[in-house]
């Protein structure tokens, strides 16, 4: 069964698109490629058993397994060494990458505190769209008690798009809710 995310992008989302962009043909439509989900965690470097929690709530997040980011080379002053465990990351394609769209959009995006929308200016130049979350309690599949450290997270969200209105557009079919004004 194809989620629900995917169906509207079939039947809604790819025609308006086509319309709102002059596009004749209906394969230059912008689709999303792929979705990255990131948290770095500078104190790994101190105690790497910090890491195991990391991992576990990635996974809890996005439904699939991280995998272990290592430092690329050593900073004396960081007290990092090259090949050490710093981060985790998920790569989400296909269905599981519009279930992970469909939930933060619809249920963890308006559980963080004050919100009033995802700012407009976090596209690269290229159609890529990258948000910073402040911690993983946002997400409901993410037992409260078992918190013991609040992690960020970034969700770079890379689409097809020519440019950065193509795929605000996109974005906007999806409901993202940007900020009003900026």
């Amino acid at each position: 069964m194809a989620s629900r995310f995917r169906e509207k992008y079939d039947k809604e989302i790819k025609p308006a698109l086509a319309k709102e962009l002059n596009l004749e043909n209906i394969m230059a439509v912008p689709k999303l490629e792929k979705i990255v989900v990131n948290m770095g965690l500078g104190e790994a470097t101190q105690n790497v058993k910090i890491m195991d929690p990391l991992v576990a709530d990635l996974a809890a997040i996005t439904g699939q397994k991280p995998v272990t980011t290592k430092a690329k080379k050593s900073i004396a002053a960081f007290k990092v060494r090259e090949g050490m465990p710093i981060g985790a990351m998920v790569t989400l394609r296909g269905d599981t990458m519009y279930e992970f769209l469909d939930r933060l959009i619809s249920i963890a995006l308006p559980r963080v505190r004050d919100f009033r929308g995802v700012s407009s200016k976090s596209f690269d130049g290229r159609g890529n769209y990258t948000l910073g979350l402040r911690d993983q309690l946002i997400f409901a599949e993410i037992d409260y008690a078992k918190v013991d450290k609040l992690k960020g997270m970034n969700v770079t969200i890379v689409t097809t798009a020519k440019d950065d209105n193509d795929a605000r557009a996109l974005l906007r079919g999806f409901g993202m809710p940007f900020r009003q004004g900026a």
